[in-house]
């Protein structure tokens, strides 16, 4: 019976995967393996002559397949399954399933994809496999699937452009998707008309692939994406900071934007408008060495880090986490600009010293980081530092990580060692007022001296 059920799953992706990937083995024979607290199968390499090993996974909320090639499969006969079978299916928790090193040609998945309808598999994930040809994509014409998030990973396939009406068959499902990720998988472009069907989309990663600035606006154009809300594209060959503002100008629920490994080139300020909604905005590791103009105007969260920044003079009075560490930096910017602030990180810049007027608005954040930077550890330099930190306020890497630089005798000392005391820094405001009193009670005992003789004479 179980090698029955084993044929029958075979042929779906589904049941390919919840019964049974049957793949050629090559080399040892394998089984399928939980992890230690239960919740991942796996299988490798697997064959119908162990079946009996794959029935074990079907208990597991995730079963991920490793290996084998279903091109000898390709032309197996594909019937509906009885109700037996569906009944099975259903009752499975299987919710997430992952397929690696897997040859797939595409006219079997194009068959099969459909038997998912009857599983709670709600993640589906390719991780190093090669889809091969085309396939017939009209059986699923108007079906729903229960799969939400999608995923690839170093696949390779036809190029997407020319593939719209196979797509288009699958717009009933790919209308309800929420999560997409097609990841170091050498993407150059994206059809608009893909991105009109994926209509509740709210997070894509385009990550590690070849975007350039010219394949934006086709892929970002009027009505795709309209609920998207985090776009990853880092790691691409995006270099112009305008091109990617007008790229994305048409997502119209854009909250989080992330451009970080790309090589930006700062151009003159431009009449290009972000989308309003944009919130969080990472342009760390883009070789900036100057900030971007126009910013997003209503950004809250902002990540310039590991750039070439000399200084950094902008006014977001929304903003409330500013990430700078890594850069060139001579001078902490000016927190007056950002009333709503409470992360400030500025590691690794080449700050000496915060300057008292400024240390009172720090100490209103709740979150600064200032190590590994060059510190003058005069009175007014270490006292800073120390200030806040007896407030609560330096974050991760205080003490340990806050050294001094200068001078020379407190050189390789910890910040919070050296001596800040008034007596020590400022000898004469502990002096003076002293000598003042003193020349007081020398003036009083003259004066009472004087009476005294006075008095001694009447």
């Amino acid at each position: 019976m179980a090698r029955t059920v084993f044929r029958l799953f075979t042929m779906s992706v589904a049941v390919l995967l919840l019964l049974g990937l049957q793949v050629a083995a090559e080399g040892r024979r394998n089984r399928c393996f939980f992890n230690r607290t239960q919740e991942i199968c796996v299988c490798y390499n697997l064959s119908e002559e162990t079946a009996g090993s794959i029935i074990q996974c079907l208990p597991a909320p995730v079963v991920e397949f490793w290996g084998g090639d279903l091109q000898k499969y390709a032309d197996f006969p594909i019937g509906d399954l009885d109700d037996s079978i569906i009944d099975t299916l259903g009752s499975l928790i299987i919710q997430k399933i992952i397929i690696g090193n897997v040859l797939v040609p595409e006219v079997l998945l194009a068959r099969v994809l459909r038997f998912f309808s009857y599983t709670h598999v709600r993640e589906l994930a390719f991780d190093s496999c090669i889809f091969q040809g085309t396939g017939d994509w009209s059986d699923m014409d108007g079906q729903d699937l229960p799969i939400l998030s999608l995923s690839f990973h170093n696949v390779t396939c036809a190029p997407l452009t020319g593939h719209e009406p196979a797509f288009s068959s699958l717009g009933r499902w790919l209308g309800t998707l929420e999560q997409l990720a097609v990841t170091s998988s050498r993407v150059t472009s994206l059809p608009c008309a893909i991105g009109r069907l994926l209509r509740a989309l709210h997070s894509l990663s385009l990550a590690h692939n070849s975007l350039g600035d010219g394949s934006l606006a086709p892929a970002f154009c009027q009505g795709a994406f309209p609920q998207l809300q985090q776009l990853s594209l880092h790691h691409n060959n995006l270099s112009s900071y305008q091109g990617v503002c007008e790229g994305v100008g048409l997502l119209p629920q854009l909250q989080h934007l992330d451009l970080s490994y790309n090589e930006l080139r700062a151009e003159p300020s431009s009449s290009c408008q972000w989308p309003p909604s944009l919130l969080h905005f990472n342009l760390s590791n883009t070789g900036l060495d100057e900030v971007p103009a126009p910013l997003p105007p209503h950004l809250q969260v902002l990540d310039m880090s590991h750039n070439h920044l000399h200084a950094v003079d902008i006014s977001l009075s929304s903003m409330r986490k500013l990430f700078l560490n890594q850069n060139l930096l001579q001078a902490v910017p000016s927190i007056r600009n950002y009333p709503m602030l409470d992360t400030l990180h500025l590691d690794n810049n080449s700050i000496s010293e915060l300057p008292r007027a400024e240390v009172k608005f720090l100490g209103r954040l709740q979150d600064v980081a200032v190590a590994g930077t060059p510190f003058s550890c005069s009175c007014s330099g270490a006292g800073g530092l120390q200030a806040l930190a007896a407030m609560g306020h330096l974050g991760q890497g205080w003490p340990g990580d806050y050294r001094c630089h200068s001078p020379e005798q407190y050189q390789g000392w910890q910040v919070a060692q050296v001596p800040v005391s008034v007596l020590h820094c400022d000898p004469a405001a502990v002096v003076a007022p002293l000598c003042v009193a003193l020349a007081l009670l020398a003036g009083a005992g003259a004066v009472c001296l004087a009476r005294s003789r006075a008095c001694r004479r009447a």
